[in-house]
């Protein structure tokens, strides 16, 4: 189990909750987890009064992280992260004072006085680790954090002993790699995470990638795991537009040049795939981190042959990367229970009271509520006027580069089945028909109806909803304005201005990737970059927003740039402050900053918001039967799957 941040580093409980989320992953059979960065000094803080290990009193609270781990038979390393010029606070330092666009500081440049210091620091972290129980370190030498800084010309504009060469530049971090293992002792786990592909102008080399792994192995290293792009790359590295599996081929091309074990990761998050990587000699180990937040569990149904079973990872990053951006406690999108662990404990105790509820709706919400309250031992009947589950899970697995969505209706299709809820399909109930079955509580997990917005025309044959387009398949022209510039209104932009994939393999898949983003993948330039390849979209498309500002600014952190800058390079025209006058032969006509146009469309797709769908609360009410609203019934605005799934399970886990 790879590195990942949780924000359960920083709290104040010594460190109980970390202990629990990984207690949780070790009982599930993780061979090996690594925390996530736990900074040597205060100048290395992420953020200030972040996670450190630099005394004995705080290795004494890692104790019980370490404790809970071997209790449960797991064993786990700390890893060692410096932020450099990456921190969030005016005391950041780097080798040279060359400001990073994400973080508002400019760093101070280290003298070669606190170059040594900070490697004494690293040193000193990792014995205190051993201290605290931890079987070993992992040395984040990636990532554009402080080590990364030191190995590249992008950021070490030193003349001095510690810039200029290669031999130079990779001083700091083979002297941080000796000096951990001469303080850490010979049978302590180093493993060093190299940064194989840097994806940022003026860094490394393959040669160079190269020669520091072999310097590192040879400095006493356990193992070297792989990092890939810099947190300022404009390249998406996680997301769950990258294919499965596409940056093996960096780690492949590594592992004959090594004699320790080498490890691969980066969007693998199926046993399958990890056992193709693996068997493909891409890797000699795989290293996944959000695949555990979603599935604890993930290991033992890998191992007893229940990977139907496994909650998969779909890479949104909703809640796990974009909480911890805001400085909130990670979680899952698909996995509500995840860094929650402390509280809420998987389904064991016997019902006080067994109910017969109804969840009308099989959309996110209402998956999530009759999954959990049949785990609970409820008899669930779950009702929905379509064939299939899923509700709007439906629409979103059609987009281009969200196919994961599918992994979670197959998830919760066999919680249906192994929870013993009762599935009606091709069923639109209505109260006097819920009232009859004598319920004891319904769910209304009805979801939405999109908005009609109020504009002259919008009843003409050119306009489509997005359901026309993403589940109905309705044709749309070669023109296309769509009014909405929300989550929906960017599916449906993406969706329209995909290019066909010939056989849709994932190889195709992987090398369509590589060459809309500019991977060279023959690593003939520094970082590992090339032009993107512009692509040619069957539509020409505009993308429209009613609001002032920036187009897609409520999408996620770490995924709305990716997204706009897809359809930047797709030629989408992206407008906002936008007002709609009519719609009629001619197209669609409107202002934009108060300045007329008419945009000569073959089609205007309606993606302007939704209204909820309570049609059966009043009467449910009225016969005095305990209704409970949640998803887009409770709350339309921006369709939000995250907090529909967390909303069906806290409704199970508050058991009233």
């Amino acid at each position: 189990m790879g590195s990942m941040h949780t924000g359960l580093e920083e709290h104040k409980d010594d460190l109980k909750a970390l202990a629990a989320y990984f207690a949780a992953r070790a009982r599930g059979g993780a061979g090996l987890m690594v925390t996530g960065g736990i900074a040597p000094n205060r100048q290395g803080w992420l953020t200030p009064f972040g996670a450190k290990l630099s005394s004995r009193d705080e290795a004494a609270k890692h104790r019980n992280v370490t404790s809970a781990v071997h209790d449960e038979g797991g064993q786990i390393c700390m890893q060692i992260l410096h932020a450099g010029r990456y921190a969030m606070h005016p005391f950041l330092v780097a080798p040279s004072p060359v400001r990073a666009h994400i973080s508002p500081f400019k760093p101070w440049e280290m003298s070669p006085r606190l170059i040594r210091a900070t490697i004494q620091d690293f040193a000193a972290s990792a014995a205190l680790a051993r201290e605290a129980g931890y079987d070993g370190v992992e040395i984040m030498g990636s990532e554009g954090y402080l080590i990364n800084q030191f190995t590249v010309p992008r950021t070490n504009r030193r003349q001095d002993e510690w810039g200029g060469s290669f031999e130079n530049r990779i001083r700091f971090p083979l002297e941080i790699m000796k000096q951990v293992r001469q303080k850490a002792g010979k049978d302590f786990i180093v493993i060093y995470r190299v940064s194989m592909l840097d994806l940022v102008d003026d860094g490394s080399t393959w040669d160079e990638v190269e020669q520091l792994a072999i310097a590192i192995e040879a400095a006493g290293a356990t193992m070297i795991n792989t990092g890939i792009g810099w947190h300022e790359a404009r390249i998406p590295t996680i997301a769950t537009m990258v294919p499965r599996g596409a940056y093996a081929w960096v780690t492949k091309r590594l592992k004959e040049k090594i004699g320790i074990p080498l490890i691969a990761t980066n969007r693998i998050n199926t046993p399958e795939k990890a056992e193709e990587l693996l068997r493909g000699g891409f890797a000699d180990m795989v290293s996944m981190a959000r695949p555990f937040l979603a599935d604890p569990d993930f290991m033992a149904k890998a191992q007893a042959g229940r990977s139907d079973e496994i909650n998969t990872c779909i890479a949104c990053n909703q809640a796990c990367l974009d909480h911890v951006f805001k400085r909130k406690d990670a979680s899952c999108l698909v996995n509500p229970r995840a860094c929650k662990e402390i509280l809420y404990a998987a389904p064991t105790a016997p019902l006080p009271k067994k109910q017969k509820i109804a969840v009308v709706g099989a959309g996110p919400a209402g998956l999530s509520a009759a999954t959990e309250l049949a785990a609970k031992g409820h008899e669930v009947h779950l009702y929905d006027a379509s064939g299939e589950i899923g509700g709007q899970f439906n629409m979103a697995k059609r987009i281009p580069g969200k196919s994961e969505f599918y992994e979670t209706l197959r998830y919760f299709a066999k919680m249906i089945e192994k929870n013993g809820v009762q599935l009606h399909l091709n069923s639109r109930v209505d109260a006097a028909y819920l009232i009859n079955q004598k319920f004891e509580q319904v769910v209304l997990a009805t979801g939405i109806t999109p908005r009609t917005p109020q504009i002259e025309g919008i009843d003409h044959p050119k306009v489509l909803s997005y359901i026309d387009v993403l589940q109905d398949g309705k044709p749309v022209g070669e023109k296309v304005a769509i009014i909405g510039a929300g989550g929906i209104g960017f599916d449906v932009a993406i969706f329209l201005t995909a290019p066909k994939l010939a056989s849709g393999g994932d190889l195709e898949a992987i090398a369509h990737y590589h060459h809309e983003w500019g991977i060279d993948t023959g690593y003939t330039h520094r970082g590992g970059i090339t032009a993107p390849e512009k692509e040619t979209s069957p539509r020409q498309v505009w993308l429209l927003q009613r609001t002032k500002g920036k187009i897609g600014d409520r999408l996620g952190k770490t995924t709305g740039w990716a997204h706009r800058l897809t359809l930047k390079n797709r030629g989408v025209q992206m407008w906002s402050d936008v007002q709609y006058q009519r719609i009629d032969d001619a197209g669609l006509h409107l202002t934009v900053g108060g300045e007329s146009r008419t945009l000569a469309v073959d089609n205007v797709v309606i993606c302007a918001g939704q209204v909820p769908d309570r049609s059966l609360l009043e009467p449910l009410e009225a016969a005095g039967i305990r209704v409970h609203l949640i998803g887009g019934a409770k709350e339309a605005g921006e369709l939000d799957a995250k907090r529909a799934i967390e909303e069906g399970f806290l409704l199970a886990e508050r058991g009233d």
